[in-house]
């Protein structure tokens, strides 16, 4: 039977012996249950409408419907899962456009097993993970792209929210933040609920493609190598 409190999970991998790997270090984890396995993204749209998984890693390249277009659609479901995109392929255009289908959290297949359990569960509670350095180099992508003008949006932020904005937008953690304005930890993660509130975002990655998409992150932008996680 099935632990109430696990975590479901569905594990999406054209490989077989990739899905029964992790599927082993999964279950091995007495918070974790992996309800489902997919070979590719349109099995795995039609398995998540039946088993409603919590969590669900996704690869990137499989024949027929890629990882990235399943993650699209998966995200259009009534109460959609949270997707974590497991790759070999540490480009930056999958990042982006993984993070713009919808994705919670990006991180490569060589990885350790400690890392992805740490990322199914922080991902599983809602927030936001992005493998190290992933910040840094979108930072760079983005810098080279056409800015865009800022959205109107954010000037419904207070001068405050704006600052904790561009700073959470930059990858720093709450406690970073505080560090910065000289606020306390509990403040700041207040201040970055409002945020993510005014500005009609899921979580903190979205903030992340916001910023790079309307500009405000420009090169030198300091970027924290750990992920972007637990608001």
């Amino acid at each position: 039977m099935v632990n109430a409190r696990a975590l479901r999970l569905m594990i999406v991998d054209d490989q077989a012996v990739v899905r029964l790997g992790f599927q082993a270090l999964l279950d091995s984890q007495p918070d974790l249950s992996v309800v489902a396995v997919a070979a590719d993204g349109r099995e795995a749209v039609r398995v998540a409408r039946i088993v409603r998984p919590d969590v669900v890693l996704m690869d990137v390249r499989m024949p027929g419907m890629g990882g990235i277009e399943a993650t699209r659609v998966l995200q259009g479901l009534e109460n959609p899962p949270q997707v974590l995109i497991l790759t070999t392929f540490d480009l930056d255009e999958y990042v982006y456009d993984a993070l713009r289908a919808g994705a919670s959290g990006f991180l490569l297949k060589d990885a350790t097993p400690e890392r992805i359990l740490d990322a199914v569960r922080v991902i599983g509670a809602g927030d936001a993970l992005l493998a190290p350095a992933v910040t840094r180099r979108l930072i760079t992508e983005f810098a080279a792209r056409t800015q865009l003008q800022t959205p109107p949006r954010l000037s419904d932020l207070t001068p405050r929210e704006r600052q904790v904005f561009d700073l959470l937008a930059s990858g720093l953690a709450n406690a970073e933040i505080a560090t910065q304005l000289h606020l306390a930890e509990q403040t700041v993660k207040t201040h970055v609920s409002a945020v993510l509130f005014k500005l009609g975002l899921r979580d903190r990655v979205q903030a992340v493609v916001l910023a790079y998409e309307s500009g405000t992150i420009t090169p030198g932008a300091k970027a924290n190598d750990s992920s972007i996680g637990r608001p």
